[in-house]
């Protein structure tokens, strides 16, 4: 340390910008083809409901969110929730959303594996996720290297589950192209539009596992140098 300045956080500059670029080109994607309409003309909540009715889950409601890119699907209360662009809108970047927090809907309901097992992990990943910072820096100012152990061991459960998570979005995203295609929602020419908005949306999982990849790098360093 030298005048509050941590030199390790170098390590996590490089994965914050990806981050960062991912986070503007979601946005700037979403806003683009949420200007293009699907040449069906149904709304995000309607394909929804078809594509929900069409995989026997009549039992899923769909709900308004409020908010921006707040869509998702509850499976502890079987609700799809769209938020505001996306449920009244005929956008091509209306029905790819609408079509994705589907898929999760259908994973649900397959027991897709990858969505068990990041559900059997939330609890963990969640508590870990507050609990390892804490922790960490709480042994490294009284020099308890077991604490910074535990708070590591904490950092890399949710680490876990952040990685599991990436399949689980990406099968998602296969299954709304899919799904949007075979019901003649979207024509052959949309179909990349919609898939360039869903594509957008991965990368900010991924740059979320490159974040915590490289601070759990940081505290991995942070450690060794202070048994040193």
């Amino acid at each position: 340390m030298f005048f509050y300045f941590d030199p390790t956080y170098i390590l996590i500059v490089p994965a914050l910008i990806f981050a960062m670029w991912a986070q503007v080109r979601v946005n700037t994607t979403f806003r683009k083809y949420l200007r293009v309409f699907a040449s069906s003309n149904y709304t995000g909540a309607q394909v929804a409901r078809y594509l929900l009715d069409a995989h026997g889950l009549q039992n899923v409601k769909v709900e308004m969110a409020r908010g921006n890119l707040t869509d998702h699907y509850d499976p502890r209360t079987r609700v799809l929730r769209l938020s505001q662009p996306v449920y009244s809108s005929t956008s091509v970047a209306a029905l790819g959303v609408a079509a994705h927090e589907t898929g999760h809907a259908v994973q649900n309901a397959e027991n897709y594996i990858p969505l068990g097992i990041r559900n059997n992990l939330f609890p963990i990943a969640n508590f870990g996720s507050q609990a390892a910072l804490p922790l960490f820096f709480i042994g490294l100012l009284f020099a308890n290297p077991t604490l910074m152990d535990i708070g590591i061991w904490f950092f890399i459960a949710a680490l876990v589950f952040q990685v599991v998570t990436l399949p689980v979005e990406f099968n998602a995203s296969r299954r709304a192209l899919g799904m949007l295609t075979e019901a003649g929602f979207l024509s052959q020419d949309e179909r990349p539009k919609a898939k360039e908005v869903l594509s957008a949306a991965a990368l900010t999982y991924v740059a979320a596992v490159a974040v915590s990849a490289m601070n759990l790098l940081r505290l991995f360093v942070l450690r060794d140098s202070r048994r040193r």
